[in-house]
């Protein structure tokens, strides 16, 4: 029998994998995703803690899991526990790169940031372009920077990723991606 807090675990696990594949590959947002997700080699890990520290001490032992199995390209770190508000989880986001920088790791890893209420600098709230980094619970997505560049230079024109993405959004408009966001979740 799991206890509520694993079930829930679980939960925040199944519905970002149903998020990564229906909305990240399914309207490839990532278009690196899908190879990583068919090589099974992305980590999902649940840090269910409202405390910064433990967030960054759960963080710094996924770097060293990064560290130690060549075979994980990328760890999806979810916060089910809290950082609901996105301005705090900004401070969570800046508390973990200052730690990978701090300790030697800038250069090899890189934090990229997904929250339910993502609001990029300069966006309205509502503007669908927001989409391209809401997902269903707060996340830190760290990804290994050697991996990220060699599928960078495989990829043509790789600089029009973040506008082509911003595109798509608007073109498919807040209502849909909205709808598709919740349809990942369990009610």
């Amino acid at each position: 029998m799991t206890d509520l807090g694993e079930e829930f675990a679980n939960q925040g696990i199944e519905e970002t994998k149903a998020w990564l594949n229906q909305v990240v590959i399914g309207l490839n947002f990532c278009p690196f995703a899908k190879r990583e997700v068919l090589r099974n080699s992305i980590r999902f890990t649940d840090c269910d803690t409202k405390k910064s520290k433990e967030v960054l001490s759960s963080f710094a032992q996924e770097v060293l899991c990064l560290d130690k199995n060549a075979q994980i390209e990328t760890t999806l770190m979810i916060l089910t526990g809290g950082f609901k508000q996105f301005f705090s989880y900004l401070d969570i986001v800046d508390l973990t790169q200052t730690w990978l920088d701090e300790n030697g790791y800038s250069g090899v890893y890189q934090i990229a940031s997904f929250h339910p209420d993502y609001v990029f600098e300069g966006e309205p709230e509502n503007s669908p372009a927001n989409y391209t980094n809401r997902s269903p619970y707060p996340m830190l997505h760290l990804l290994r920077e050697e991996g990220l560049d060699k599928a960078i230079r495989s990829y043509k024109n790789p600089e029009q990723i973040p506008q082509n993405n911003i595109n798509k959004a608007h073109n498919m408009g807040e209502t849909a991606l909205k709808a598709l966001l919740l349809s990942c979740m369990k009610p």
